[in-house]
């Protein structure tokens, strides 16, 4: 990743290195503090590091004392218009706030801001959105680059006032907008970037919308905390933000499932067979490659890399595993004995044996195997 400046939120790095930390976002009236704690616990079961709640109201911002009590990970107030309730939610204890400086009420509010922060050393995250920029950047035809000039605008103002513990966002609708945005400026400063397209849809166009984008980025090396804004609870929004991480290497939690498409050889519904196994391992937390396959032609050589793997057939099918084939077993039983074998691995301290080149594909041992039975 690019090298930014590191900053804490509540303990959790932020850039300098320091691994892309999942974000997501409560939906509940955050006055609420039974279901907003609910919905938190949630969230962090799905594995989110930082949580923001908004903050509209004085009744809200008068909840985020004993909500940042019971969180078992850092809170972010998200602040709008009102520089009195980010005053607020710094008084009450948040790991950070979220504002806009250019909606805020003018300089003198956000010099507020900044002091009560400062005096409590809690970061801040500033930045634009593409529909909530400032009014005279509104009629510039490259919306990326109104982006840019407004959070520009903010990072000036900021350093003005000599702070300097914030990360910055610009995150747009348009993806392709979004990625110009988040390259324009990830040459100009070395802060830590936001990443998200905001707005994204509901959780299939969404889910395609945010990885597009925010893949784009992280595989050049920007971004260092990430949120996928879905039309969902918020929880898949941290399923397909660790989605996005771990199938570009950056992160590792829970495992990791490939599955070949049906196709005329399929003899097994290797769909039907695909959703059974990944439902059962939405149980683990374990980071490990399991493989789908819906027959034994080149499911074993296309995914032999994985450290479990089964290969469907009408009324048999094989298990195999790190490589090397396992065993032939009837259709009925195979998710089973595949599970099966999987705990009895991770029970065992998940040691990888060393793969040794063998003289015979896994395709031509699954064959043989086939004949013998």
């Amino acid at each position: 990743m690019k090298e930014t400046r590191r900053i804490s939120v509540g303990g959790v790095d932020i850039g300098g290195g320091a691994p892309v930390v999942v974000q997501s976002m409560t939906f509940t009236s955050t006055h609420d503090v039974d279901a907003t704690i609910a919905q938190i616990g949630k969230l962090v079961e799905a594995g989110c590091e930082i949580v923001r709640v908004a903050v509209p109201k004085n009744e809200d911002a008068a909840a985020l004392s004993k909500i940042v009590y019971l969180s078992p990970v850092p809170i972010v107030a998200d602040i709008h218009f009102n520089a009195s309730l980010a005053l607020k939610a710094i008084d009450a204890g948040v790991a950070a706030v979220r504002i806009n400086p250019g909606n805020i009420g003018g300089p003198d509010k956000v010099a507020q801001v900044v002091k009560a922060a400062k005096a409590k050393n809690i970061a801040m995250r500033i930045g634009a959105n593409s529909g909530s920029l400032p009014e005279h950047l509104r009629d510039l035809e490259d919306g990326a680059d109104a982006l840019v000039r407004a959070a520009m605008e903010e990072v000036v103002l900021l350093e003005k006032l000599d702070f300097y513990d914030f990360k910055i966002s610009v995150k747009s609708t348009s993806v392709p907008e979004m990625i110009r945005a988040y390259r324009t400026i990830s040459d100009k400063v070395d802060y830590p970037l936001h990443l998200g397209v905001t707005e994204s849809g509901t959780p299939f166009v969404g889910a395609l919308k945010s990885s597009v984008g925010l893949g784009a980025l992280l595989a050049d090396g920007i971004g260092d905390t990430i949120r996928v804004s879905l039309t969902a609870e918020p929880e898949k929004e941290v399923e397909v933000a660790f989605e996005i991480l771990k199938a570009l290497g950056l992160r590792e939690r829970g495992p990791v499932m490939i599955s070949c498409p049906s196709c005329g050889r399929d003899n097994v519904g290797v769909q039907s067979l695909a959703e059974t196994v990944e439902d059962r391992l939405r149980s683990y937390e374990e980071a490990f490659e399991v493989a789908v396959m819906g027959c034994a032609v080149n499911g074993p050589g296309e995914a032999g890399n994985a450290d479990f793997g089964i290969a469907g057939g009408r009324d048999t099918g094989f298990i195999y595993a790190h490589g090397r084939v396992l065993r032939k077993v009837e259709s009925a039983t195979l998710i089973d004995e595949l599970f099966n074998e999987i705990d009895t691995w991770i029970e065992a301290g998940m040691k990888r044996p060393k793969r040794l080149k063998m003289a015979k594909s896994a395709t031509e041992l699954m064959a043989e195997a086939a004949q013998r039975a």
